[in-house]
């Protein structure tokens, strides 16, 4: 039997990648391990985002040739490389990493394990050179019986309700890699989510590049990237919700990656009388300079935006608002970073991050003039997270003394509708509440990003104990 240790790398959306390989390798009856010293063959799933995701690509790549190359008893082990990076540098890798057996793309996932049988037959055929087996344009989108094992913990769980971009934004790879927007039908996503209920999850997170752009790309009449989310035209974001809505059990729904540009009074309204979508939005705002804004290719402007949190925060009460921005962007100049921070002081978003801009081959934005030298990308950086570590500080103080329901993810951590996994704050509890159910809880006291919270009706002086044992 074949063993495979697998290491996925970057976003969720390649983690639901690395879940069909392991799906599919466990079809194949291949044994996957957890140490790749066990292993006949290592998959590193990689990440090409920005520089700093390539580089730890490569890192984890180089660091499994060079243990292989230690391990007596695995000196055959194979090393194959998968995903984005894989995807993007089709053409140079293979010249620049002899080391590795093979490079499979985004569409080759669920030939994973033919490629592996494939492999070792051409090994007895003594060919050396490493092989490509990535095609130009992905196409791939998976479906609610696509083989998959999942890799997050039983109660919670990813699901990829779209693949791909048609956004033209001038920082990013995405589209080049990804491919154009292609949706799951309502049909597959739902048949997916209630078999994840029935197994026992309780927070369903859908997520893809472009979450709000749901169904829009099968309608009749083709949408442009601003149009707005408008069920009447076809399938959308708003009739997967109310069909997920009508699912059976005590489970959260949470939306992740909502470009701005497509947001509509329906979705806002849908969101709104559907109790079982987390009251959270994860929505990607890059900037509020129209100079920059126009600059990125956003397809959104200051007014659009601020007019759109208003509307966001009036029509679902309680949302909790996760945003990120770009700092560094070329052209920007402090004028805009004071915008930028005042606008951030007059929204207090609940949840924030920060990038510096990364200069990424290919994108038209790494060929415009005045780009930022690093130090000055820290420094913007610097100001705009300490401004925001102030505010979500005042932010978790307010939770104090109120009543939150929370899923608990391990001894002593939870977390609330306001906290997605592994990207917020934490919510400290006793360590006797069961892990992976839902809890009823009073918040006792806050930090900058984490709160501390009891069970209703428990004494506060018990749980300095349960918070000194984490």
């Amino acid at each position: 039997m074949i063993k495979v240790s697998l290491i996925s790398l970057g976003c969720a959306k390649n983690l639901v990648d690395s879940e069909i390989m392991v799906g599919h390798l466990h079809q194949a009856g291949m044994q996957v391990v957890p140490e790749a010293a066990q292993a006949d063959v290592v998959i590193v799933n990689t990440c090409s985002f920005i520089d700093s995701s390539k580089e730890e690509s490569i890192g984890h790549i180089l660091e499994a040739h060079a243990q292989r190359g230690l391990r007596k008893r695995r000196q055959g082990q194979k090393l194959i490389v998968a995903g984005c990076m894989a995807q993007r540098f089709a053409r140079d890798l293979p010249g620049a990493l002899p080391e590795v057996d093979a490079f499979i793309g985004l569409d080759q996932i669920t030939r994973v394990a033919p490629i592996i049988e494939e492999i070792y037959a051409r090994e007895r055929g003594q060919k050396e050179a490493p092989e490509s087996f990535v095609t130009p344009r992905s196409t791939f989108i998976p479906d609610y019986d696509t083989p998959r094992f999942r890799l997050t913990p039983r109660h919670f769980a990813y699901v990829k309700i779209a693949e791909g971009c048609n956004h033209p934004c001038t920082f990013c790879i995405i589209p080049q890699i990804r491919g154009r927007h292609r949706s799951r039908t309502v049909e597959s996503v739902t048949t997916e989510a209630r078999a994840l209920v029935a197994e026992g999850v309780k927070e369903l997170n859908l997520i893809s590049q472009d979450t709000t752009f749901f169904g829009m790309d099968t309608w009749a009449q083709r949408p442009n990237p601003r149009t707005l989310v408008d069920s009447s035209r076809g399938a959308a974001l708003t009739t997967l919700l109310h069909q997920l809505q009508t699912t059976a059990g005590d489970f959260w729904i949470r939306l992740l990656y909502t470009h701005p540009a497509h947001w509509s009074d329906e979705l806002i309204h849908t969101i709104a009388e559907c109790p079982k979508v987390a009251r959270y939005v994860d929505m990607p705002l890059q900037h509020i300079s129209d100079r920059m804004l126009d600059a990125m290719q956003r397809e959104t402007d200051g007014r659009h935006i601020r007019d759109l949190v208003r509307r966001l925060r009036a029509g679902i009460p309680g949302i909790a608002l996760r945003t990120t921005f770009i700092v560094g962007f070329p052209g920007e100049t402090e004028a805009d970073v004071e915008e930028l921070c005042a606008f951030i002081r007059e929204t207090k978003f609940e949840r924030l991050g920060v990038f510096r801009y990364s200069q990424e081959e290919g994108t038209r934005a790494a060929r415009l003039p005045g780009q930022i030298p690093a130090q000055e990308k820290e420094r913007r950086w610097r100001r705009v997270m300490t401004l925001q570590k102030g505010i979500a500080a005042a932010v978790s103080k307010g939770q104090v003394g109120r009543t939150l329901k929370v899923l608990v993810e391990e001894p002593g951590v939870a977390r609330g509708e306001a906290d997605a996994p592994d990207i917020d704050g934490r919510v400290y509890v006793p360590r006797s509440l069961p892990v992976g159910e839902f809890a009823m809880v009073k918040i006792t006291g806050s930090h900058a990003y984490d709160l501390l919270a009891l069970p209703k009706g428990e004494r506060p002086g018990k749980f300095k104990t349960a918070r000194q044992a984490q």
